[in-house]
């Protein structure tokens, strides 16, 4: 079933699939992703939080 991203739940639901299957950074920008959705921003920090690293994105 493909995925269909349209709210921050969405990304956070992938991203901890990506997680359980060991593709840690994946995980990572799609929990960033959710966090940049998300509109209260201690819910952002502690999506943040749940996926440790540093931001992989690459802006032009």
């Amino acid at each position: 079933m493909p995925f269909c991203f349209n709210t921050a739940a969405d990304y956070l639901e992938a991203a901890r699939e990506m997680a359980v299957s060991g593709r840690s950074a994946l995980a990572r920008l799609l929990a960033e992703e959710a966090a940049d959705r998300t509109s209260d921003p201690r819910e952002a920090a502690r999506i943040l939080r749940e996926f440790p690293g540093p931001s992989l994105r690459q802006e032009n």
